[in-house]
């Protein structure tokens, strides 16, 4: 009998042990598993991220047009005309060889009293380079710009969208905001007329504060860009240069790229 009842406190201290290992082993794998997303904010991740300015938060119906200007001049004026006749301004970000080559579009650009801004040197990779390459691509197109035109840019845009903490810092260290877009027309692909004005009008994420990409260059925006404009006013949207739309202010930028007046 006395063995029996040893028998069953051993088997008895047994359970307790197991079970205790057992719950112990939830608590810290289940449970901390289950748990432990929620106790990292969303913006204690993102600031590990230098992040460029997506798209802005705001109560106004503005969106602003970009073009990137990086290889030809053909389609320049006509796309001034057409900004011009509806009364639209935008930005333009420009590489330094698209300057050195073609002056008087840069001129007629600002004279149009639209933002010129900088996206870089030589179109390169940026994510690959140095902080003080950075810097130099940066610059190099910024003197450019001012020699020229006398206006001190402060808006940039990485090639390619390309970009990391070294050349978001960089560019900072350079008194420029750095920028990138929400809504992509994909006017580059070269698919057509009725694809960009679907792309960029009907884009799931176009919304109050929306930054749009488009190029300068690509084969169907010219044929595209009244029914842009016209369908984005449809919608409500006023549209404004780049410069107008983003807080200069102090912001925050949340794990998307959105930023934020604080």
């Amino acid at each position: 009998m006395e063995q029996m009842e040893d028998d069953n406190r051993e088997k008895t201290s047994l359970f307790i042990k197991v079970g205790i290992i057992v719950l112990s082993f939830l608590v810290i794998f289940g449970l901390g598993i289950k748990y432990l997303p929620t106790a990292i904010s969303v913006s204690s991740i993102g600031s590990k991220r230098d992040l460029p300015i997506y798209c802005v938060s705001t109560d106004e119906n503005k969106v602003a047009l970009s073009f990137d200007a990086a290889w030809g001049n053909e389609d320049t004026q006509n796309i001034l005309d057409i900004l011009a006749r509806n009364d639209v301004k935008v930005t333009f970000f420009m590489t330094g060889g698209w300057v050195e080559k073609y002056p008087e579009d840069v001129k007629a650009i600002a004279a149009a009293g639209h933002d010129l801004a900088n996206h870089s040197e030589n179109h390169k990779q940026m994510s690959q380079l140095s902080k003080e390459q950075c810097i130099e691509e940066i610059m190099k197109a910024h003197n450019k710009v001012k020699e020229l035109t006398g206006i001190e840019m402060t808006l940039f845009r990485p090639p390619y969208g390309d970009y990391n903490n070294t050349l978001v810092g960089a560019a900072r260290e350079c008194n420029y905001y750095t920028i990138q877009w929400d809504v992509d027309s994909l006017d580059w692909k070269d698919y057509g007329v009725e694809d960009i004005i679907n792309m960029t009008v009907n884009h799931k994420k176009l919304g109050r504060g929306s930054i749009i990409l488009m190029h300068n260059g690509a084969k169907f925006t010219p044929d595209a860009l009244d029914a842009v404009i016209t369908g984005l006013q449809e919608k409500g949207y006023d549209i404004v240069p780049i410069s107008q739309l983003i807080c200069t202010g102090e912001y925050t930028i949340d794990h998307t790229g959105r930023q934020f007046a604080k």
